[in-house]
C-alpha cells in the first residue's frame, strides 16, 4: 500500500519537523515532537466536520492500547481547521489519543499532501470498510458539525483538502505513506496497525 514515492525523503521529514502545530490547548509545538521518541501512526484527516474522517477515526479509536504499547506505537490525528474544535471531535469520535490542527495547511503542503477534491471514491472501486454510507455519513457530519457547533463554522478546514497516513520514527525516518486520492480514501486500520507492527486483537 505505501509506496516509495509517497516517502518524504531525509530533507522533507527534516523540514516538515521543524512545521508547528496546535494541540487541544492551543499551545504550538514541532511536529517533529511527537515522534521524536517513539513510532507514530499519524493520520491527517480532511477537515474537522468531514463524516467519512470521523468514522475512520472512531475505528483508530477502537485498537487497543494494549496492543500498541506492548510494540511501543501511538496514534495521533492531525486536522487542518482551527485547534478549538480538538475537543469536540475527541468527544464525537471517541479517539483519545492526541489530536493536533495545522490550520495554515504548512505541513500537509510539506508532505506533498496537495490534492483538493471533492469526489469520492471512483465506480468500480471498492470502498473502504469505514464508508458505511454516503448519506449517513454527510448528515452525520453536518449534524456534529455546524448544526451541534454553529460557532465552529468556517473552523472547520479547507473542505476539498485531502489527507494521509504515515508511520514516523523514532526521529525523523518514516516507514510508510499513503496519500489519499479521493475523500474516501484512507488506508484500512487492519493495514496501518501491520505495517506499524501492532497485532491484532
Amino acid at each position: 500500500m505505501s509506496s516509495s514515492q509517497s516517502i518524504p525523503n531525509e530533507e522533507t521529514i527534516a523540514a516538515a519537523a521543524q512545521i508547528t502545530v496546535f494541540d487541544n490547548k492551543g499551545s504550538q509545538a514541532p511536529f517533529g515532537d511527537i515522534f521524536a521518541s517513539v513510532k507514530t501512526v499519524v493520520v491527517f484527516i480532511r477537515h474537522f466536520f468531514c463524516g467519512m474522517c470521523q468514522a475512520y477515526v472512531s475505528q483508530l479509536a477502537a485498537v487497543s492500547e494494549k496492543s500498541l504499547s506492548e510494540v511501543g506505537v501511538k496514534i495521533v490525528v492531525i486536522g487542518c481547521g482551527e485547534w478549538q474544535l480538538i475537543d469536540n471531535y475527541k468527544k464525537d469520535t471517541g479517539f483519545t489519543g492526541d489530536i493536533y490542527a495545522d490550520p495554515s495547511r504548512e505541513l500537509y503542503r510539506k508532505l506533498n499532501m496537495t490534492v483538493e477534491t471533492l469526489a469520492g471514491t471512483p465506480a468500480g472501486e471498492q470502498k473502504r470498510s469505514y464508508v458505511t454510507g454516503a448519506l449517513s455519513n454527510v448528515l452525520k457530519s453536518i449534524w456534529r458539525g455546524p448544526v451541534s457547533h454553529p460557532l465552529h463554522m468556517g473552523k472547520q478546514g479547507n473542505i476539498s483538502q485531502l489527507g494521509g497516513d504515515f508511520i514516523f520514527g523514532p526521529g525523523n525516518t518514516c516507514q510508510f505513506a499513503y496519500l489519499m486520492k479521493h475523500t474516501q480514501d484512507h488506508v484500512e486500520v487492519a493495514e496501518l496497525m501491520e505495517a506499524a507492527g501492532v497485532k491484532s486483537t
